[in-house]
């Protein structure tokens, strides 16, 4: 089954009209309805159905409003907008209210349920670091045998059963219709990444959240935030709305970790830390290829994850968990159990010798953070080359900064693509290598094609070398001008040391 066909297999809880409505914080009604039950709930013109009660969304491109006739000719009994339209059907019921984007969650939590009141959800927002906090506290779960669930970038997770995703945070419908599946499957808890476009769409409106946990706050979404304090804004809003009875977890390593908790209302309110005195403090005592070994207030742990970047993702885990009620003790046993999630800082290792890591990393500070870690576990005499690129269709101002921070920390860098969409793949190089000075730019190699690029990287690659493969991490496809191809950084890493394996061999 498809992430999307979890709508249609989900059945509604609540589909009385009024009760959905009472949900909704109307200001007006005009018009009526003879239906008394919604036969769905939609933001999308085109799966309406007579009956179906149809919520005018203004969209970042597209304004709903703009489809209300559409809805109407399809059967729509009930539209919830934000303007009355010229038109008024007698038969139909026209309800406004003064958000639909916020109108849309709290709707869409009634009518299934208000599953989140039935589950211990937790929700990581942050730049980075989420996917790995919410996949480990879902694992972490299932590791202590509670039932749980997970909405990540990667994956959905209902009890073991998983849906390939494609957004961090799904639309309210889909989402809530998720959580429902979660609490019928008897799951006590679920962790979910808050994304700022989520937060600020109202995409977790009306869900009840057990707790909140910042991850760190560097440049990223500028193309649809504008400026950094709006996408600030948008994160320290979780934080914001999260009830008096949740915890509220945040990174005092962070200028912002503060900031995301001075209005909240949550208690208790604590902080973790990799560098000083905290309520969760960890320390690096070492630092391999291969993993770490942890300090946890006093009690020393041998882990799977490198780099500080995943100290403090572990200290966040361990931290959260001892919130939920996890004994110390047993929070620090899990911890030597969890295993790294796919596509980040992910080895893989060429029979001469190179080692690869495939990451997530697509901004300037994840990209500075897993490059740190590389040099510091490099060995003696040994190479750094990055591979990476940059987001068409997306923030433009981090392109030569990203650039810049793999040049300064790699021996060599190749610039290639990352997903073009609707852009030049060129021209989005163009404007990375515009990051580099004379330097830079002659240890630098340029290949549009990801795949040519991958290949040179390994055939520049001595032993001992390290190689990053930066920016796609656990994704499987490549979105270009011409459509979107199956892709995978982790199968091309391994087909390109098998050929040069082959080659040397001859």
């Amino acid at each position: 089954m498809k992430l999307e066909d979890i709508i249609p297999n989900t059945t509604p809880t609540v589909t009385s009209v009024e009760s959905i409505l009472e949900a909704a914080d109307v200001l007006e009604r005009r018009g009526s309805t003879a239906v008394a039950d919604v036969t769905v709930l939609t933001a999308d013109s085109r799966a309406v159905t007579p009956g179906a009660v149809f919520v005018a969304v203004r969209g970042v491109s597209v304004d709903g409003h703009k489809f209300i006739g559409r809805a109407i000719d399809g059967g729509a009994a009930v539209v919830v907008l934000e303007e009355f339209p010229a038109e008024q059907p007698e038969d139909v019921l026209f309800v406004r209210v003064a958000d639909t984007r916020a109108a849309l969650g709290r709707m869409a939590s009634r009518y299934y349920g208000e599953p989140s009141d039935e589950l211990r959800l937790v929700g990581v927002t942050g730049t980075n670091g989420k996917t790995t906090i919410a996949t480990l506290l879902y694992d972490m779960a299932r590791m202590r045998g509670v039932k749980a669930g997970l909405i990540s970038t990667v994956a959905v997770k209902i009890d073991g059963e998983e849906y390939p995703s494609d957004h961090t945070t799904p639309d309210p419908i889909l989402l809530n219709a998720c959580l429902r599946r979660m609490a019928d499957a008897g799951c006590e808890f679920a962790s979910m990444e808050v994304s700022s476009h989520a937060a600020d769409q109202h995409r977790i409106a009306g869900l009840n959240f057990a707790g909140g946990i910042f991850t760190n706050l560097t440049r990223d979404h500028l193309d649809y935030h504008k400026t950094f304090d709006a996408y600030l804004r948008a994160k320290k809003s979780f934080f914001d709305m999260l009830p008096s009875d949740a915890f509220a977890l945040s990174n005092a390593d962070d200028r912002n970790g503060a900031v995301m908790l001075q209005n909240t209302s949550a208690r208790p309110r604590a902080f973790y830390s990799v560098r000083d005195a905290a309520d969760f403090h960890v320390r690096v005592v070492e630092d391999r290829i291969d993993g770490m070994l942890l300090d946890f207030g006093g009690r020393e742990v041998e882990t799977m994850f490198t780099g500080s970047f995943n100290a403090s993702n572990l200290a966040a885990v361990y931290g959260a968990a001892i919130l939920l009620g996890v004994p110390r003790e047993e929070a620090g046993v899990l911890m030597s159990r969890l295993h790294p999630v796919a596509g980040r800082f992910q080895p893989f290792r060429s029979p001469k010798g190179v080692t690869a890591i495939v990451d997530y990393a697509h901004t300037p500070d994840a990209l500075v953070n897993v490059l740190d870690t590389i040099r510091e576990v490099l060995p003696d005499g040994a190479s750094v080359i990055t591979v990476c690129g940059c987001g068409g269709d997306r923030d433009p101002g981090k392109r030569p900064q990203m650039a810049k921070a793999a040049a300064d920390r790699s021996d060599i860098l190749v610039l290639t693509s990352d997903n073009p969409r609707s852009e030049d793949p060129n021209a989005i190089l163009d404007d990375m290598l515009a990051g580099l000075d004379e330097y830079e730019k002659g240890k630098t190699h340029v290949y549009v094609d990801r795949r040519e690029a991958i290949r040179a990287a390994v055939e520049m690659a001595e032993p001992g070398d390290i190689i990053l493969l930066a920016g796609k991490g656990h994704e499987t496809t490549q979105t270009l001008a011409t459509g979107t191809i199956h892709f995978d950084d982790r199968e091309e890493i391994q087909r390109a040391f098998s050929a040069d394996s082959e080659s040397n061999n001859k």
